[in-house]
């Protein structure tokens, strides 16, 4: 079996090994193909793996020996599925490989901007320490998450993570769901409206559908606390950029944290990363060694339990 990955670097940039996919038959690894490339390096292959290479239905057309697409990610918008059944492909993708780490870096985004760790230790390194009057002083309010109320939009895997964490601080949580959402953990579920006015915190942890594209905008960051902070790790449409840039700009929110944008790489227009208390990673929450390993795994077992006739995790 011919199999290609067209782009294999954010996976394995040098540190996993590719022995997993290599044993099932020739495997060709592209750091990154461009558009155009995409076909010629595709050509002949019977299993493509794919992170954001679009294979669309033109490209399907070009590859009639194509017969199972990996996407290395959970989102699989970058795949035409429909084509693809069409065309008797099976698509699968990498389901729940990095739940622990999303919520972490939710947190990482929270705490920051309870203790601005890196703003105070920078201080301590320019020598401001020595010069103080007492032999403590803060540069920004140290905040006490215990009590704070923690409000989850989308209460899947990742969310239900991320409540748990807020739970062992002590904080209350309340989430929204577009369904009901029957849950062991001590966390009420709310309207949108509800948990927009009562969080001091909220985390976005949704799928991105047609229905709440831009939905965190003006009118639902209005809602909100001036003291509330809004963290991002599901995916950067679902909010409206420039409204959200403004509120941060005029204050109506204290701050933001973001690790997904619109359209990335961020464009330099994007007017997000110059808005006031924003602070932005560059998409890393899903790729900590740990759940990249499982990525790479779990890559292998999907088109291993494909050859052998029992594929699993498919979305077409």
């Amino acid at each position: 079996m011919k199999i290609v990955v067209l782009d294999g670097h954010t996976l394995n940039p040098g540190d996993l090994s590719w022995d997993g996919i290599q044993k099932l038959g020739d495997l060709t690894v592209y750091e990154r193909t461009p558009a155009e490339l995409t076909i010629e390096r595709a050509a002949g292959a019977e299993a493509v793996f794919t992170n954001k290479v679009i294979i669309d239905s033109k490209i399907i057309e070009h590859l009639p020996n194509l017969k199972f697409i990996g996407v290395l990610a959970t989102g699989y918008n970058i795949v035409d599925t429909e084509a693809a059944r069409a065309a008797g492909i099976v698509v699968c993708n990498i389901p729940a490989y990095s739940t622990a780490s999303v919520a972490q870096m939710v947190f990482a985004h929270i705490l920051h901007f309870t203790q601005h760790v890196a703003t105070h230790a920078q201080s301590v390194s320019a020598g401001d320490w020595p010069g103080s009057k007492d032999f403590s002083y803060w540069l920004t309010p140290q905040i006490e998450l215990a009590g704070k109320t923690m409000g989850i939009i989308g209460f899947g895997q990742i969310g239900q993570a991320v409540a748990k964490i807020a739970a062992a601080m002590g904080m209350k949580v309340i989430f929204n769901n577009r369904s009901i959402k029957q849950t062991e953990i001590t966390a009420q579920q709310v309207e949108l409206d509800t948990l927009l006015r009562e969080s001091d915190f909220i985390s976005i942890n949704c799928p991105l559908t047609d229905d709440n594209k831009g939905f965190i905008d003006k009118t639902a960051l209005s809602k909100m606390k001036k003291s509330a902070f809004l963290v991002n790790t599901g995916r950067g449409p679902l909010i409206n950029e420039q409204d959200l840039a403004d509120a941060l700009n005029e204050g109506t929110i204290a701050g933001a944290g973001l690790d997904v944008l619109s359209v990335e790489p961020a464009t330099a227009d994007n007017p997000l990363p110059k808005a006031k208390n924003c602070f932005i990673t560059p998409h890393i929450a899903w790729a900590t060694l740990e759940a990249r390993q499982r990525l790479m795994k779990i890559a292998g077992d999907n088109l291993e339990a494909f050859i052998a006739g029992n594929p699993v995790n498919v979305v077409n």
